[in-house]
């Protein structure tokens, strides 16, 4: 996964340049909080990079966030459900997979309902 600064969501299809686009899964986000309790957890120094998240997101908890609706600057997303991990997740520490089926560790999806550009240091919130 290559880091970006600024990004594009469209409505209905997710992250412009993102190979799979559309459905509900539209746009995956981790929080970097999680992520480093995981890693402290697991005793690894991997970067969220690692998860392969559309979106890092701080300050901001998606456990039990289905159905609500999140603003990232502009743009409106609706939260669908929890992103469960994968075996790539083991393999890339010991003990990970487990550790990310615990209060939603592996991120959440979404749906785009207002797309616009997102940038690093735009205000987040639930609405």
């Amino acid at each position: 996964m290559d880091s970006q600064r600024t990004s594009i969501l469209e409505r209905d299809r997710g992250l412009v340049g993102n190979a799979d686009r559309g459905g509900r899964r539209q746009v995956t986000l981790l929080s970097q909080e999680r992520w480093d309790e995981l890693m402290r957890r697991v005793g690894a120094d991997l970067g969220p990079e690692a998860r392969r998240a559309n979106i890092v997101l701080s300050g901001i908890d998606l456990e039990n966030t289905r159905g609500r609706t999140l603003q990232i600057g502009e743009c409106r997303l609706r939260i669908c459900g929890e992103t469960r991990p994968c075996e790539l997740m083991e393999e890339a520490a010991t003990g990970l997979q487990a550790a990310m089926l615990e209060h939603w560790g592996g991120g959440a999806f979404a749906e785009v309902l207002d797309g616009g550009e997102i940038k690093v240091g735009d205000a987040i919130r639930f609405g």
